[in-house]
């Protein structure tokens, strides 16, 4: 019973000399916050834009890359979508869903080699077309496409 009470102390000690540190901001995770989001391409509102602000305007058509989402979804939202990458040495994947509010859905990043794959589950507004984007290390982009039917809006837009 003891060694508990030590414990509890203990942590009830530790917790009260951090509680005014954290809460003035003089603690925090320098190395683990986040990477800066590209703004202007997960605000855009059409395609094109989002394309253009993630620096993928001309992106080159490319079999490599395997979009796998439903030919019919009953449910816009909830799209489940998976995407792999044969391209060599690709750094990111990005997903674009060309009819909602905001086009660009996700961006996920790679470092080393590994296998790019995502699975992600997306909201869609309406009957449209995916288009999966992957960068390479050396700053190319290649594009492939999927068109989605959707029985059922989920964006309300």
């Amino acid at each position: 019973m003891s060694e508990l009470r030590r414990k509890l102390l203990k942590g009830s000690v530790s917790a009260a000399l951090l509680s005014p540190l954290i809460g003035t901001g003089l603690l925090t995770p320098g190395r683990v916050l986040a990477a800066e989001w590209n703004k202007n391409a997960f605000t855009a509102r059409h395609v094109n834009d989002a394309l253009k602000a993630y620096g993928s305007a001309n992106a080159t058509e490319s079999r490599d890359i395997v979009i796998s989402a439903p030919e019919i979804a009953e449910n816009g939202a909830k799209v489940e979508v998976e995407i792999t990458s044969n391209v060599p040495n690709t750094r990111s994947l990005a997903i674009f869903v060309d009819k909602n509010p905001m086009p660009l859905c996700s961006a996920i990043e790679f470092s080393g080699p590994v296998l790019p794959y995502v699975k992600a589950q997306l909201k869609m507004a309406e009957t449209t077309r995916v288009r999966a984007v992957a960068r390479t290390a050396d700053g190319k982009s290649y594009i492939a496409f999927r068109e989605v039917k959707v029985t059922l809006g989920g964006c309300g837009g």
